[in-house]
């Protein structure tokens, strides 16, 4: 039979061979080669990911990966506010061009307020010690609070339906709330995140978890804009309530999902944020 069958034959020597013992360093030799790959993608990683050298043994990258969840939810939000919604309320929706942009550009309110953000963070006072969680905690209900009335508002603005009897500054005024509650709780969020991203790493690592935050960003980006492309694609008045207050959810789950056991609880923190003077805000 192996003699019309050299490869039966083959795998029968080889067999004999390793149940001999003739190969008894095999294992060693895969455990090598493991280590040599290993040694390698980690030589070739910084050199294409700048970040990929800041994971330790106390802060690990799947720590990292966790947190920068929150820039997820951020890049969720600007691509349902800039690319989504500007184009369904100009073209589904038959909101003039000129109030879809005074709408877009509300959530850029925040932006100037941004340091006094990080500072009130900074100088947080907490009996359990947290000085960031809190405050992405706020801004993730903001976020949450703007898309949860958002739809509505916009069907309101629009005139669908019954709303066309509804006066116009009702659904002038329910947009406004919306965009500005979803602009506060991006600017906060992602503030104050970034700020705990620095807090957990050394002090020369901290430009490369920003751009780690910041890759993750463009990937939530691109990633929620192909689904809202695919979930919209056949438009409908309740299908976008259930993009926009699904985005609302998970924006809370992915938030809270990045929170988790980042910023632990100290009651010595604690002591020292109630004894220590902030400093002012115009001083810092």
């Amino acid at each position: 039979m192996y003699g019309l069958n050299p490869i039966f034959a083959h795998h029968e020597t080889y067999g004999s061979l390793i149940l001999d013992g003739a190969v008894p360093n095999l294992k060693q030799h895969m455990l090598n080669y493991r280590k040599f790959a290993t040694q390698k993608l980690a030589a070739t990683g910084p050199k294409y990911l700048p970040f990929a050298d800041i994971a330790t043994p106390d802060i690990p990258m799947s720590r990292l990966l966790c947190l920068s969840l929150f820039q997820v939810t951020v890049g969720m939000a600007l691509v349902m506010l800039v690319g989504t919604l500007n184009r369904v309320m100009i073209v589904e929706l038959n909101v003039p061009a000129t109030l879809v942009a005074v709408m877009l550009a509300l959530p850029l309110i925040f932006a100037p307020f941004r340091a006094l953000i990080g500072h009130k963070s900074d100088t947080h006072v907490s009996a359990l010690g947290l000085r960031r969680i809190p405050y992405i905690w706020k801004g993730t209900l903001c976020q949450f609070g703007g898309f949860a009335i958002m739809p509505f508002a916009l069907l309101v603005l629009s005139g669908y339906g019954e709303a066309v009897d509804v006066p116009r500054w009702i659904g002038l005024s329910a947009a406004a709330l919306a965009f500005l509650l979803v602009g506060a709780g991006v600017h906060i969020v992602q503030t104050v995140g970034l700020a705990l991203a620095t807090d957990l790493v050394k002090e020369e690592d901290q430009p490369k978890v920003v751009g780690l935050m910041y890759v993750m960003l463009l990937i939530g980006m691109v990633i929620s804009a192909l689904i809202y492309g695919a979930l919209l694609e056949a438009y409908t008045p309740g299908r976008l309530i259930q993009v926009i207050q699904g985005t609302a959810v998970i924006t809370v789950a992915l938030n809270i999902t990045a929170m988790w056991q980042q910023e632990t609880r100290s009651r010595e923190r604690a002591a020292e944020m109630k004894i220590s003077k902030p400093q002012p805000f115009k001083e810092a």
